[in-house]
């Protein structure tokens, strides 16, 4: 009767060391701030296996299609929001999912925006890694923005699809 019992608790303490939990996922969020500091949209962006995860959701945007897009630079600084440099671009491809020459890993699908002022989008970015070490890392060293442009995004014109200005901005920071 006692050996049966060693036994059972040495299987058991074998299999609790099977069932530990897996590392959590590498993820980052930006609040999306139009110049005067109001938040217009949230992102968070999450490595997946294969690249990243981006999931934008606006909340207080004038109804109407808006250019997306990751941007080099971890900054912010109004009043155009050009602190936050080009479009990431570390493959060094030209812009737009319909350029024959694109498409750029900071290019996003537009975002539409309804008359309740509300939109989301979702898009992977394979290849890329939000932190660690190599060209794709979108977390490097000066960090990462993400810009809602004034206009739609035709996804062939680089360097920025003729999406206009800058209207808000979002530092990227890990979590």
């Amino acid at each position: 009767m006692r050996l049966r019992h060693v036994i059972f608790v040495s299987v058991a303490l074998t299999l609790s060391g099977c069932a530990t939990v897996p590392p959590s996922t590498p993820s980052a969020v930006a609040a999306i701030a139009d110049t005067s500091g109001r938040t217009l949209a949230r992102a968070t962006v999450r490595q997946g296996r294969s690249g990243l995860s981006v999931h934008v959701e606006a909340a207080g945007l004038a109804p109407g299609i808006y250019g997306v897009h990751l941007h080099a630079v971890g900054r912010c600084d109004g009043p155009a929001f050009a602190s936050a440099g080009p479009h990431w671009n570390p493959t060094a491809r030209q812009h737009g999912r319909d350029n024959p020459a694109g498409s750029h890993m900071g290019d996003l699908p537009n975002l539409t925006v309804g008359a309740d002022g509300r939109g989301t989008i979702d898009f992977d970015v394979s290849g890329a890694s939000l932190t660690g070490a190599g060209s794709n890392v979108l977390l490097d060293a000066d960090g990462a923005a993400i810009v809602v442009h004034a206009q739609a995004d035709d996804y062939r014109t680089d360097p920025s699809g003729n999406s206009g200005a800058r209207i808000a901005c979002g530092v990227i920071a890990a979590v």
